[in-house]
């Protein structure tokens, strides 16, 4: 008799990346906080409004995440009407498992699964999640050239300067082959089939004519997705556009709130052009929640902007920008997917199995 298989979860990524972010924390602490930076602390005048503005910023932040996905799940599918409430709660949600995955990809099917929870079908679905990463895609690829622009005198970048032009270079070839995908789906599949022929070994055994189907109708459902959202009225495809680059904005003036409260100039235009090298850099899959990665760049990034008369600090601010950006999107994802899902470490793609049960129905 078979065993029945126990559920995947995510409570290992879970421990890497809070344990990470603990240990950078400490090393942050160790190597920045000395007697020099409690002086200066001690002459700063802090100004804590600053930083609850930062908190209302990522807060903000939500909603107009929450308000794009309102805007493209309404159009989509005429037949669902999905309140503005339900999709903030649906980005809110999400959040838990985009801060534990690298590149923040564990967000995708949880914001496709509760999309599908509330009506819609997953092809719409699908469309939804994937139209807003292309929408991503052009706003940063827009961005990219003018935050390297203003940042071109800056020498003394160091390590991050290398993840920046690995950062763009696999970012390119990620939206060269979304973009082919999109427009070859048969060439697609072929080589999804051919990969899946090669690497099955390493893989569950499913027979080969079931993997095929699977594939067949992930990249049919794909690709009409796809077509169906790049179909839809072009006014909402520039309002969820417009929705992007505010979102996107309000996300990148909270580091600037940050170091007015600590006392220090504001940087807005720098800050702004940092935190578009920043998100390039932390895409790159290295770590659950890009934990460490995140802290390092930031450090690169804005110990040149602060620069050594205010160097003591350098520490104090990233501690308290991640707090804000990554812990309180921690903290609020997984209260919001505890209540939907009633647990926070067991959601995994397990939650998908009625749609590969309808797959292979079909």
């Amino acid at each position: 008799m078979d065993k029945p298989q126990k559920p995947k979860t995510v409570k290992i990524p879970m421990i890497i990346s809070i344990t990470l972010s603990i240990a950078i924390f400490i090393v942050i602490i160790f190597f920045t906080v000395e007697s020099s930076t409690l002086d200066q602390l001690s002459k700063v005048s802090i100004k804590y409004e600053f930083f609850l503005v930062a908190i209302l910023l990522n807060i903000l932040y939500w909603v107009l995440w929450g308000t794009r996905i309102y805007v493209l799940a309404n159009t989509m599918d005429k037949n669902v009407k999905i309140s503005l409430w339900k999709s903030i709660k649906i980005v809110i949600a999400n959040l838990f498992l985009a801060c534990i995955t690298p590149s923040m990809a564990g967000g995708e099917p949880v914001r496709i699964y509760l999309l599908n929870k509330n009506g819609m079908t997953f092809g719409c679905s699908t469309a939804v999640v994937l139209g807003e990463r292309l929408i991503d895609a052009v706003f940063i690829l827009i961005m990219v050239p003018i935050a390297l622009f203003i940042f071109k005198d800056i020498k003394d970048l160091g390590v991050v300067s290398l993840g920046l032009t690995i950062g763009v270079f696999v970012f390119v070839i990620f939206v060269i082959l979304f973009i082919y995908s999109i427009i070859n789906p048969n060439k697609t599949k072929s080589f999804l089939i051919y990969l899946s022929k090669k690497f099955r070994r390493f893989f569950k055994k499913d027979s080969e004519s079931k993997i095929i189907q699977r594939i067949n109708y992930e990249v049919d459902e794909f690709h009409n997705s796809m077509y169906c959202f790049t179909g839809q009225n072009k006014k909402i495809l520039f309002l969820a556009s417009i929705l992007t680059v505010m979102f996107w904005s309000v996300g990148f003036l909270i580091p600037s709130f940050v170091l007015l409260g600590l006392g220090l100039p504001p940087f807005f235009l720098e800050s702004y052009v940092a935190q578009i090298i920043l998100l390039i850099i932390i895409m790159l899959p290295l770590t659950p929640g890009s934990s460490g990665v995140a802290e390092v760049s930031l450090y690169g990034l804005y110990g040149v902007l602060i620069g050594t008369s205010s160097s003591a600090l350098i520490g104090v601010f990233i501690i308290l920008y991640r707090l804000i950006s990554f812990h309180m999107n921690l903290i609020a994802g997984s209260i919001f997917q505890y209540r939907i899902f009633n647990s926070v470490a067991s959601f995994s793609m397990d939650v998908l199995k009625k749609r590969d049960e309808n797959i292979e129905s079909k």
